[in-house]
């Protein structure tokens, strides 16, 4: 992208601030392109994915002996519905675990770049 903006600039296309603005953006840029490649690189540790698992097994198989006292009958539908709620929040962690890709759920990486390209059009334009 340097070589791209570089030749640009040699044949007259942009002026040296047109250089100076596009070079501070590329390099805010890359910087941010660094940090999404680090939060795809690093998933959640599998471990962790195991011990939640685990924990969410055992929480629920004994919340009843806790409640059923208290709210007898109640006891089982709201059970099971903390075990609903508990499940989804584990689902919803992997599925933001990996934010980038295809999936209809992951971030629209290609908007971001055409927004992105017509920002620095406009800046080359002017």
């Amino acid at each position: 992208m340097y070589k791209r903006l570089q030749k640009v600039y040699t044949e007259g296309k942009i002026s040296g601030n047109q250089l100076i603005t596009i070079d501070r953006e590329l390099n805010a840029f890359t910087d941010i392109i660094g940090a999404c490649e680090r939060i795809k690189k690093t998933p959640i540790p599998f471990s962790y994915n195991l011990f939640l698992n685990k924990f969410i097994f055992a929480y629920t198989l004994t919340l009843p002996f806790g409640l059923a006292y208290d709210l007898h009958y109640w006891t089982i539908p709201i059970c099971t519905f903390i075990l609903y709620i508990l499940g989804s929040l584990e689902l919803l962690a992997e599925e933001i675990e990996d934010p980038f890709g295809t999936d209809a759920n992951d971030l629209d990486t290609e908007g971001i770049a055409k927004i992105i390209k017509d920002n620095v059009q406009e800046i080359i334009d002017n």
